[in-house]
């Protein structure tokens, strides 16, 4: 039976009921196609087995152990997840490279009386796609930058952006980062790969000839860089600053790290990180601090000594050029919304 294939770049949004990795778990864990669902046909240990048994003894024999693996956890599949679809689930399949895997795995669904389509040279093709668009490709997107110092909520800003048909990249959100030494979550960040998969996905979703709007990064956040072709463009790209008063930062930034102050010992220990830049001293003073939960204080301090003399030094080496501020008396959400508000009408 002939199954249908598509190359990556010819897929519609909503053509296919469901995306479907077949690979090892491992595979799919370090990057998979946005959306995609993982039904293994062989796990890890197995997909090992079958590779050792291929170089170290036959490759018929492996081809027995993998044919009769895949069948087993294929059935697996069948009897659960795959058991509630209709006759008209029309499924799109890969594998690493649209081998066997994928292929053995769309015979079966085709045979039952499904629709499955493979995707034409499986995941390597696909990330073939999304490294030429991030690291080869020139670029002509219409940045602008939301830049300003730590505690500005340039992120919020970002996001309440969205409130008026605005296009954004919020790539804090995408690392799963805040973008600093206390930026870590209680989530693990993406795998690098994924990370700009992720990007890749919602850079392909926008006009890039519209204006799109993300924050002023340096080319890491966390352990995640930004893609050498994306960060190039943002360095020559338009910059809008928001301001704010420092104290009202200061309260602002305790109550949006609620995660950190609440774990005294991991607030601990991302202070220590500053040992090397600020000296003991300076360190054991802020720890005092967080141990006394004063926590508006401790803002403030790392503010003024630490974060806007780096925003300061940033702003000396940037190429790009402020062409617009928005002044912010006060961080409520209603102030956010209306920082926003400004933002799009500077750029409607």
């Amino acid at each position: 039976m002939q199954i249908p294939k598509c190359n990556f770049s010819e897929i519609k949004p909503n053509e296919y009921d469901t995306i479907i990795d077949v690979r090892s778990p491992s595979e799919f864990n370090l990057d998979h196609v946005v959306g995609a669902i993982n039904l293994p046909v062989l796990s890890d240990k197995e997909r090992a087995l079958v590779g050792w048994t291929y170089k170290q003894e036959s490759r018929f024999k492996a081809r027995k152990i993998g044919a009769a693996l895949i069948a087993r956890n294929t059935a697996q599949h069948l009897e659960n997840v795959l058991f509630s679809k209709e006759r008209k689930w029309n499924p799109l399949i890969y594998c690493w490279r649209g081998g066997q895997r994928s292929s053995a795995f769309s015979t079966i669904l085709a045979e039952i009386g499904w629709r499955p389509t493979l995707l034409n040279g499986g995941y390597k093709n696909y990330r073939h796609d999304v490294s030429e668009l991030l690291h080869k490709r020139q670029l002509e997107y219409n940045f602008i930058l939301i830049s300003g110092h730590t505690g500005t909520a340039k992120t919020e800003i970002i996001q309440a952006l969205e409130n008026f048909n605005i296009q954004i990249i919020d790539l804090e959100g995408l690392a799963n980062h805040r973008g600093s030494v206390f930026g870590a979550t209680r989530t693990e960040q993406p795998s690098q790969k994924f990370f700009e998969s992720l990007l890749f996905h919602k850079l392909e979703s926008l006009n890039p000839a519209r204006p799109i709007i993300l924050e002023a990064e340096s080319n890491k956040i966390g352990r995640i860089m930004i893609p050498s072709k994306i960060w190039n463009v943002m360095k020559k790209s338009p910059r809008i600053e928001i301001r704010a008063p420092l104290h009202d930062r200061a309260v602002y930034l305790a109550q949006s790290y609620r995660d950190l102050t609440e774990n005294q010992n991991q607030l601990e220990q991302r202070i220590e990180f500053l040992k090397n830049q600020h000296g003991k001293k300076k360190v054991l003073e802020w720890k005092t601090l967080s141990k006394a939960r004063k926590f508006i204080e401790l803002a403030n301090e790392l503010m003024c000594h630490h974060y806007d003399s780096r925003y300061k030094n940033s702003q000396k080496n940037s190429t790009s050029l402020t062409f617009s501020s928005v002044e912010m008396t006060s961080l409520t959400k209603a102030s956010i919304l209306n920082a926003a508000h400004k933002i799009s009408n500077l750029i409607s």
